[in-house]
């Protein structure tokens, strides 16, 4: 006989995902999860921490938490960050709470890294499920950049060819998503599949933060 809380064998239990989205700058990863929200989907975004200042309009505990080098090191002195890098010259690195609260919760989670923090967690964190996000053009990614006009030609042009030796790394990734310009909701909608086939997938790994 089968527990109550089965459908014919399958565990009827919560099966929060936890979702990696990566990419070079400039794709708009901060939008499409925007966009996901905005479609009333619920999870938990990952802020991470840095020792970049803020850039304009940047909220401390929304966008990122931004803290002293000092901080870094006691975060990494007392074993709270479960990956850490530098990156451009700054540091930046992911606190274990803001994955293993959520997931206590039920709550899916979703953090957004470059592709060099993507394979590390993705090694720490088995059962993530990984999506690289690009433009459909390398001329729409630079045009973006610029529009945010927070880095200098110079900045933008390092930034881009980072981005091209980062798509060589997209066959490690498990999705390819192409975030085409002016259609944000549907490059959501895509990232709302994602997290639902993976719930679903009979090869579903419930993620337990070390």
């Amino acid at each position: 006989m089968s527990h109550p809380s089965d459908h014919f064998g399958v565990p009827d239990e919560p099966r929060p995902v936890v979702m990696i989205l990566s990419g070079p700058s400039g794709v708009g990863k901060d939008s499409a999860l925007d966009a996901l929200r905005r479609l009333g989907v619920d999870f938990h975004r990952v802020v991470t921490v840095t020792t970049r200042p803020p850039r304009p309009n940047e909220v401390n505990g929304r966008d990122y938490h931004f803290v002293s080098l000092g901080r870094f090191a006691a975060m990494i002195e007392n074993g709270e960050l479960l990956e850490y890098a530098l990156v451009y010259g700054d540091y930046k690195g992911v606190p274990k709470s803001e994955i293993a609260v959520p997931l206590s919760q039920g709550r899916d989670v979703i953090m957004r890294l470059d592709v060099q923090g993507a394979a590390t967690m993705a090694a720490k964190l088995p059962g993530v499920v990984t999506v690289f996000m690009t433009t459909a053009t390398e001329a729409e990614m630079i045009e973006r950049l610029r529009s945010r006009r927070t880095d200098s030609e110079e900045q933008i042009a390092i930034r881009v060819a980072h981005a091209r030796r980062e798509l060589a790394e997209l066959p490690k990734f498990d999705y390819a998503v192409v975030n085409r310009q002016d259609r944000i909701e549907e490059t959501a909608r895509i990232l709302w599949a994602i997290l639902t086939a993976t719930r679903v997938s009979t090869r579903y790994r419930r993620v337990v933060v070390p």
